[in-house]
């Protein structure tokens, strides 16, 4: 007698459990909104409508030359933006205090230099996150741009850089210093590239500190002015206000 009851009871709870499922998987694959889509988009340049640049440094490593970058960089009355790693903020606090003393703007790299694709969305925002800390206990500034490491941008990165408050930026131009070329070649991957809006990415190697006098001078004579990343994209929201 309470074999029926009991069976329509138990088919009606994984009804429900089966509802709740696809309702759930529904929400979890729903697109985005646009403007929060367009928030966690990483940004490649800035306004083509204005002859801007932005010289950026990405650093973990090469502190033996960061010295000879912020000298040049203070004779040519240029300034750039350093998105600096948290482990190596800590191992070279002093060399971080000139960067931003210099009035540098100030960067966020993530801490120990990780592949942010094969982490998990927490674990990308706990290397954004302690490096803002380092960085804001360092400097007195807390960053509001992230540059992923090896450039990689897949949704678990982005979406942490967006939960911590942050901007991703890539990079529209590569100089791919890192691989030390002669410095002549890294001013030509430059200079043949450049245009409007662009974002330069560069490392402290020797190549490049050999290369930054005549880039810049160069840059200067095709008429770029060399502003941060953040006047950068001032530039960028003021082209998008113009055509919303």
């Amino acid at each position: 007698m309470r074999t029926q009851p009991f069976r329509k009871g138990r088919i009606l709870g994984l009804v429900i459990i089966l509802a709740a499922l696809i309702a759930a998987e529904f929400h979890l694959n729903k697109p985005l909104p646009e403007p929060v889509k367009a928030a966690m988009a990483p940004v490649y340049q800035g306004n083509e409508l204005e002859k801007k640049t932005a010289l950026t440094f990405n650093v973990v490593w090469g502190e033996e030359y960061i010295p000879q970058i912020l000298d040049i960089l203070k004779t040519n009355e240029v300034t750039a933006t350093f998105f600096i790693g948290g482990q190596w903020a800590e191992d070279f606090p002093v060399l971080t205090g000139r960067i931003a003393q210099a009035g540098h703007e100030i960067g966020n790299h993530g801490y120990s230099h990780p592949h942010p694709d094969k982490l998990s969305m927490s674990a990308n925002i706990d290397e954004i996150k302690k490096t803002d800390d380092i960085l804001f206990r360092l400097t007195g500034i807390k960053p509001s741009l992230f540059a992923p490491p090896y450039g990689e941008r897949g949704d678990a990165v982005l979406k942490a850089a967006n939960e911590a408050g942050y901007r991703t930026i890539l990079w529209s131009i590569d100089t791919i210093d890192w691989q030390r070329p002669d410095p002549a070649i890294i001013t030509r991957r430059v200079t043949e590239k450049i245009h409007n809006g662009a974002i330069i990415l560069m490392h402290p190697t020797a190549p490049t500190v050999n290369a930054l006098p005549q880039i810049i001078l160069e840059l200067k004579n095709m008429g770029y002015e060399m502003v941060s990343v953040s006047t950068l994209l001032q530039g960028l929201q003021r082209d998008n206000g113009n055509h919303s």
